[in-house]
């Protein structure tokens, strides 16, 4: 993609100032973070059990079903978004909370959190937008630059984005699988396996066939005759859940401003360069608190990118003065509303389904 940005910053200057805005932040962070997370985590419970309770009770009042709908929904949102993603960046480890800690925390989807934390936190995060390294870009489903030769299955890649949004959990889940070739396709020579085939099978039928279960199956029996109530209930509100995650993260990277980087020309990276990949590979979305919230703080995902272990409800204190930053470089800072942003990154989906 061609850049936006008006010329090369000073890497190391930048560098310097962004540590500093880090630097910061990481002094004021303490007990009212810790607070924030747990108030968080009630909210979730919360909106989790009284929306599992409404939805039985839907039968008395169709309205309770739809409400208890909605309220299982943002329960889910918030334990993928602001509560999961966020502690399993290690955002809170410094709590030494063995419930709200990246080592041990198992969110409410079906991709196993060990496996998000290798091609996720770490693969996505170090190699962003890097064509060959970072298996998020596209998910090895849709060609999203020039980087990728055109193929005849790419005419229908709407389509396939379409069918990613509405099984989100599943792709995510999937994604380790399908990039290490586990049942079908050639292997490339360039991946060195962190774990197992077995294991990775294992893992991914054992988390989802909890998920498949506590959903499908056991709340839906423990409502007896209300059984279709409950079971169409959290199959909406899994959904809701799949098609809003899918569009912030979507957001986030594939506008049409967000740029792609050669392996070749990322080696030996110092750290202010670093920071420069992170900034053009990464997009933001402007909205209110509550819908900051909802995003898991993922609308800032350019001070995310930036600053990863970085508590995200900070990034708000912090954006303004990373904008400043990079209009003194003469970088390109991706911000606008969500339609904007949204209908950016369609355009590009259709764009590259074409030579």
């Amino acid at each position: 993609m061609p850049s936006p940005s008006v010329s090369k910053p000073d890497y190391n200057k930048l560098e310097a100032q962004l540590d500093a805005i880090k630097s910061e932040v990481k002094g004021k962070i303490g007990a009212e973070d810790a607070a924030y997370i747990r108030r968080i985590i009630l909210i979730q419970r919360i909106c989790e059990w009284s929306g599992r309770i409404l939805i039985m009770l839907g039968f008395i009042q169709p309205l309770l079903w739809v409400v208890g709908v909605l309220s299982l929904a943002t329960a889910k949102i918030l334990d993928n978004m602001e509560i999961g993603h966020n502690v399993m960046h290690g955002q809170y480890d410094w709590m030494n909370d063995k419930h709200i800690n990246s080592k041990g925390y198992e969110w409410d989807i079906a991709c196993d959190g060990a496996s998000w934390n290798r091609v996720h936190n770490y693969e996505h995060h170090t190699y962003t937008n890097i064509i060959g390294k970072d298996r998020d870009f596209g998910y090895g489903l849709l060609r999203l630059s020039n980087d990728f030769r055109w193929r005849v299955k790419n005419v229908w890649q709407f389509a396939t984005y379409i069918v990613l949004s509405v099984l989100f959990q599943w792709g995510v889940s999937y994604h380790e699988m399908a990039a290490e070739r586990v049942f079908f396709g050639k292997k490339k020579d360039n991946r060195k396996n962190q774990v197992t085939h077995s294991e990775l099978k294992k893992r991914f039928f054992s988390k989802g066939a909890r998920q498949l279960v506590k959903d499908y199956v056991l709340f839906p029996l423990l409502a007896g005759p209300l059984f279709l109530w409950v079971l169409s209930g959290n199959l909406i509100a899994n959904l809701l859940r799949n098609l809003w995650t899918s569009t912030i993260i979507f957001c986030g990277h594939f506008t049409g401003d967000v740029e792609t980087f050669k392996e070749e020309d990322c080696k030996n990276e110092t750290r202010g360069q670093w920071y420069y990949r992170q900034a053009l590979g990464s997009s933001n979305i402007q909205g209110g608190n509550l819908f900051h919230v909802l995003t898991g703080h993922l609308s800032f995902q350019i001070e995310h990118h930036l600053f990863p272990d970085i508590p995200a409800k900070r990034y708000r204190e912090m954006a303004p003065k990373v904008q400043a930053v990079f209009k003194e470089h003469g970088m390109h800072y991706n911000t606008g509303g969500f339609w904007k942003q949204y209908a950016s990154v369609l355009k590009r989906i259709i764009r590259y389904s074409f030579p």
